[in-house]
């Protein structure tokens, strides 16, 4: 049970490291935010990351235009991630 659970929390935060992946691809590309089948895909990428993003680049200082905020994110995902599977098969 305890498990499953893990393989449960390793696949959430391995979706939601997929969708900053495609944040940054979006960012990169110019993508129509009105386009009828992008748009949605795109407001809905940004819309899920955004709540993380947000505040991992008020902390960080100013790079001149570069955006270091996904990779403290996906870097902080991945300890949190290993952390809580650590924790769940540690009380099996």
């Amino acid at each position: 049970m305890i498990e499953a659970i893990a393989y449960a929390i390793h696949v959430i935060f391995r979706a939601y490291i997929y969708l900053v992946f495609a944040r940054v691809i979006f960012s990169w590309i110019r993508v129509d935010p009105y386009h009828p089948f992008w748009g949605p895909i795109l407001r809905f990428v940004f819309q899920a990351t955004e709540p993380i993003m947000e505040p991992v680049r008020r902390v960080l200082p100013n790079m001149g235009g570069l955006d270091f905020s996904p990779i403290v994110v996906l870097i902080g995902l991945d300890i949190v991630r290993g952390l809580l599977i650590q924790l769940l098969l540690g009380l099996a």
